[in-house]
């Protein structure tokens, strides 16, 4: 039975010894240029930073150029007594003047530009977490199965020799009976931590779009210490200037303003140059009266146009539409305030419940350390007493149950204090590449 283990075990993940292992840092380049959530992203900026090239385009020239021509004939009785052909060109050139709608329209755009820099912002520093918790959550679940396929090892070394000591009388049946619903318990455990670290894999697999057969560890001894600057309020400061989601929320705000103001500038008179030219040419052949061998003489006319004007347009009455349109903006610019609203607090409370949980974290890998410690000396001292007759079957079993559960305790919570760290930072919108490098570092 351990041997099917073993082997399943080898074939379910990762064979460290026979495969290169990957790095976290190795996993974040690829995710750069692999994963589509952040290529997305990508994408969605270069788009919305076409909005600023649009918004200016409206208080530039305008000039349009267009041209023609022509092809007439005349005839009478089935006879071709007159064609002519025509030419002509026209150029338009419109200055805007006096249009305080496309200025707030400008500003408008260059606020949600502003805000798809920052969206974009957000989501590079997003995938740093990202990629530490897929990552993480490979190697915690590695952990698990292991602890869980060493429990089942070490319950059926027990199961065996409680079936040996009944079978010679030495012990009663119950004892059998105990170490045969542990090993079923450890055995199911087991079986669901499998399927956890599949699942756990494949997450990771698609972020980079490729299969990983082996990652590097983190080190047993990694550096454990309080949040710094120890400052709860320090860490909303920080926030409240760098988080690249709320300067997104102000500034899709501020473009929700402009949006309103620029509606109410619709009541108001929009005044434009105007320059316009045209020159056509008409080549005209008679065919009876004048000729030269047979062939109309052409008759050319040129003519030309030139206008300049300054033209003022202003709504006076549209059915409503336009105070319409300005209620509708300003009705749109107060719900963008109360989301940036919802967004500041939403951050605020994510700083203190991300600062609060790493100093928690901090205690907690201290105290399972020293459980790891305890459950050794309790283990030991256990198995002494089982083999002299001062202790039974079940308080070995709950005493080998009890290490394999604080070492797997342990295990999580410096991966639990690792990613506290990173959501504090992400919230307080200081998180950066190099912490990727600073946790590649801890690895094996």
């Amino acid at each position: 039975m351990n041997n099917k283990i073993n082997i399943k075990t080898c074939l379910i993940f990762f064979i460290s010894m026979a495969v290169n292992s990957e790095n976290i840092l190795d996993i974040y380049n690829e995710a750069l240029e692999n994963d589509p959530t952040y290529r997305a992203a990508e994408y969605s900026y270069l788009a919305d930073k076409q909005i600023l090239v649009q918004g200016r385009a409206a208080l530039l020239p305008s000039i349009t150029l267009s041209g023609s021509t022509n092809w007439n004939e005349y005839y009478q009785n089935d006879e071709l007594q007159q064609d002519y052909n025509s030419f002509s060109t026209n150029a338009r050139v419109s200055q805007p003047l006096f249009r305080l709608d496309t200025w707030f329209n400008f500003k408008r755009s260059k606020s949600l530009t502003n805000a798809a820099e920052a969206d974009f912002a957000f989501e590079q520093q997003n995938l740093l977490l990202r990629t530490a918790e897929l990552y993480f959550g490979v190697l915690r679940a590695i952990d698990n199965l292991n602890a869980s396929i060493s429990e089942e090892k070490a319950i059926k070394k027990q199961l065996d020799q409680a079936q040996q000591r009944y079978e010679v009388g030495l012990s009663a049946i119950t004892e059998v009976q105990e170490a045969q619903l542990a090993y079923d318990l450890s055995k199911a455990s087991r079986i669901s931590n499998e399927g956890n670290l599949f699942s756990s894999r494949e997450a990771l697999n698609a972020l980079i779009g490729r299969e990983i057969f082996s990652l590097n560890e983190l080190g047993d001894e990694i550096e454990i210490s309080e949040p710094f600057p120890n400052s709860k309020e320090k860490w909303v400061e920080m926030a409240l200037k760098n988080n690249f989601q709320l300067k997104s929320a102000y500034l899709q705000r501020d473009a929700a303003k402009s949006n309103a103001r620029s509606a109410a500038s619709n009541h108001l008179p929009k005044i434009d140059i105007v320059g316009s030219g045209s020159e056509s040419e008409t080549n005209q052949f008679n065919y009876e009266g004048f000729s030269i061998n047979g062939q109309g003489i052409p008759v050319p006319a040129v003519t030309g146009r030139r206008n300049y004007s300054i033209q003022l347009s202003m709504p006076l009455f549209q059915g409503g539409a336009v105070n319409s349109r300005r209620k509708q903006a300003y009705s749109q610019y107060n719900q963008a305030d109360e989301n940036t609203l919802f967004t500041e607090r939403r951050i605020i409370q994510e700083v203190r419940s991300q600062f609060s949980n790493v100093v928690t974290l901090v205690a907690n890998v201290t105290a399972q350390k020293q459980a790891v410690v305890s459950a050794t000396s309790a283990l030991e001292a256990t198995q002494v007493g089982y083999k002299v007759g001062t202790r039974n079957i079940v308080d070995l079993l709950q005493a080998e149950k009890n290490l394999y559960s604080a070492e797997k305790n342990l295990a999580n919570a410096k991966y639990d204090y690792i990613l506290a760290n990173l959501r504090l930072a992400l919230a307080a919108g200081t998180i950066e590449p190099n912490d990727i490098i600073e946790i590649n570092s801890l690895l094996k």
